[in-house]
């Protein structure tokens, strides 16, 4: 099995690693001072309790990635709009696609029954750019839960978790969601098999995006916000406006909000990427967390008040940084 990391930072990096030490054919796709420090010198990890380095093939391109069985897109949900276009070398007839990614996916509604069956939401897919490059056929959900973060070039920290959550769009436990599981639990990983995808998809959003906008906004991190009334109690406001837009699409969210906001706390003192973006003036996540909330509570009658005006102190915020 030839597997391709579409965007070797953070989360991918950690995957890329945890694949290549497990004896896996990984291609990483990376960029920049990044890219060039992997090459030179491995990508070196730093885990609770241990470090290590794998030495694995790194590029840049997907051209010189060429044809892979299966492809892991971790990039931020606005790099995957414009990768999108360039993903043709690396696509035979029968490579899956693998978006581990935050957020609600571009293919939400693929094949899903009812009225909204194959709509396409513009929100994260401007176009249908991915969906026509890409094509939903092709795709595997997957929700991400480690907490990790690029210390250096080339250098990756794992701070919490290790499960990758699979599905397929249609539910089925398929032969292509088997042999990707197997082989993310060789490579120490928790990769569990979910026959309603778009539920688990609902349940991560669910913490990003009321937790990530917050962490912006307050600067605090996630434990900070739980431990907030104030902040807590936004992100709670939010979090159950979201939940009866997805109540609405028949999500059913199997745990219940103080629990999920308890668990976001969990993870100690750590910052969200969409927090660490924002310090370091990089573009922000926003669209495939919090704007296709709106898109949705539109499509299904659902006013989403609370979660408007977070999104408009967020980018009201984002004007400010920019002045500066």
């Amino acid at each position: 099995m030839k597997i391709c990391v579409f965007g070797a930072g953070a989360i991918g990096g950690f995957l890329g690693a945890r694949l290549i030490r497990a004896g896996l054919d990984v291609t990483l796709i990376a960029r920049g001072v990044h890219l060039d420090a992997i090459r030179e010198k491995g990508l070196h990890m730093i885990e609770e309790g241990e470090t290590y380095t794998v030495e694995g093939r790194a590029v840049g391109t997907p051209l010189e990635a060429g044809p892979q069985d299966v492809v892991f897109i971790t990039l931020k949900s606005h790099s995957a709009v414009l990768a999108a276009q360039t993903m043709a070398p690396m696509l035979g007839p029968d490579t899956v696609v693998v978006t581990a990614m935050n957020g609600i996916p571009w293919w939400y509604f693929y094949g899903e029954k009812g009225r909204f069956e194959n709509h396409r939401l513009e929100s994260v897919d401007p176009g249908g750019r991915q969906w026509n490059a890409i094509g939903p056929e092709r795709v595997l959900g997957c929700v991400l839960y480690p907490a990790t973060e690029i210390v250096a070039p080339g250098i990756i920290r794992h701070m919490e978790g290790n499960r990758f959550i699979l599905g397929e769009p249609g539910g089925e436990k398929s032969a292509r969601c088997k042999a990707i599981a197997e082989a993310l639990t060789a490579a120490g990983l928790k990769a569990p098999i979910s026959p309603r995808i778009r539920d688990d998809i609902w349940i991560k959003l669910w913490g990003n995006l009321a937790l990530n906008p917050i962490s912006v906004l307050s600067g605090l991190t996630l434990e900070e916000i739980v431990s907030d009334d104030k902040w807590r109690g936004a992100a709670r406001a939010v979090m159950l406006e979201a939940r009866e837009i997805g109540e609405q699409l028949g999500i059913r969210f199997r745990i219940d909000v103080d629990r999920r906001i308890a668990g976001s706390g969990e993870i100690g003192a750590h910052k969200t990427s969409m927090l660490q973006d924002f310090e370091a003036g990089r573009e922000m996540e926003i669209d495939a967390l919090v704007t296709v909330i709106q898109e949705i509570g539109r499509l299904v009658d659902v006013p989403s008040p609370r979660i408007d005006d977070m999104l408009d102190k967020l980018r009201a915020k984002i004007e400010e940084r920019r002045k500066i």
